[in-house]
């Protein structure tokens, strides 16, 4: 396995200097050069999407889904990520799969623009059976302290950016699993104009590291969220200070046709839709009303979807306010 892995870790060096390679205790990295660096650090896992993966004999893409989940946290302070590290738990060690799993997390590390610095695997028969596995992982950055992205500079006025998902990224498997059961749809069926379940399922979590990138050289950001479980509600809250309100509209973007098929097929509530998933909105930019226009620019399929106001409760929802 290990053999097998080495070209996909070496290939994520990126512009970060990697000193050494695998094998070692630790993982070694040259920092780039600034005046006050500040680290940022985050980790996540995958969830049961894993067990979609699993299903459907397809590994590669819950890896990058892996790096994503832990990435677009990170970034959401302005930092640069430098390296990512993995934990693989799994029953039996099958080196076909577990290398077809780091090959997706080294692409996920390529998109991000960071270093596969090293990781974990392990084989643990008596809390794993069988083909079961789990991925777990943690990102590190690094950003300039005046560069530094505070929700604090959020202002009345300034303007909310939208970036477009995926699908339905790596939040909220366990409503969309217990969807398809009980409709008795299985990973290989057609969704109506969708295409097959198992690969819409799949579809890789997108990586905002180069549309962050374009919209903070375009534009002052003053705060980010990456749009998780809590849907755009929790996250975005997350995001704006004591006094001011976050006014997301409904009506500024169209969700993709397969969040309204799951809320048909599993007569979802529109509130636990909007909680559970991020209908449509995987990341979410506050820049100055001045800034809107360069930032949509700066962004293919960036859209402004709503404004900051004074208030309290820091989020709410309209429909063409």
């Amino acid at each position: 396995m290990v053999r097998r892995i080495s070209a996909a870790v070496a290939s994520t060096a990126g512009n970060v200097r990697v000193i050494g390679g695998l094998g070692g205790f630790a993982g070694l990295v040259e920092p780039p050069e600034m005046k006050m660096p500040v680290l940022a650090a985050a980790t996540d896992g995958v969830g049961t999407k894993v067990l979609v993966a699993e299903a459907m004999g397809r590994y590669g893409s819950v890896g990058i889904d892996l790096v994503a989940m832990s990435v677009n946290d990170l970034i959401t302070t302005g930092a640069q990520p430098l390296f990512f590290l993995d934990y693989l738990a799994v029953g039996r060690l099958d080196p076909e799969k577990a290398a077809a799993l780091v090959e997706g997390v080294a692409e996920g590390c390529r998109r991000a623009g960071c270093a596969l610095l090293g990781g974990e695997t392990a084989e643990m028969p008596d809390l794993y059976r069988g083909g079961q596995f789990d991925l777990a992982g943690f990102a590190v950055g690094v950003v300039e302290k005046e560069k530094l992205v505070e929700p604090g500079g959020v202002r009345a006025g300034d303007v909310i950016i939208g970036l477009p998902s995926s699908g339905i990224h790596s939040n909220g498997f366990s409503l969309v699993r217990k969807i398809l059961e009980v409709n008795r749809i299985s990973y290989d069926d057609e969704l109506p104009g969708l295409g097959r379940a198992g690969d819409i399922l799949l579809e890789p979590t997108v990586i905002y590291t180069s549309q962050v990138k374009a919209l903070m050289a375009a534009c002052r950001v003053r705060a980010m969220a990456h749009i998780t479980g809590g849907g755009l509600a929790e996250n975005i809250a997350r995001a704006i200070p004591d006094g001011l309100k976050a006014r997301v509209d409904l009506s500024a973007w169209q969700p993709p046709p397969l969040f309204a098929l799951l809320e048909r097929l599993g007569n979802v509530d529109v509130a636990e839709m909007r909680r559970t998933f991020n209908v449509g909105i995987g990341y979410a930019a506050v820049v100055p009303a001045g800034c809107r226009q360069k930032a949509l620019a700066a962004v293919p399929g960036a859209v402004a979807i709503g404004s900051v106001q004074a208030g309290e409760n820091r989020f709410e929802f309209v429909n063409g306010g």
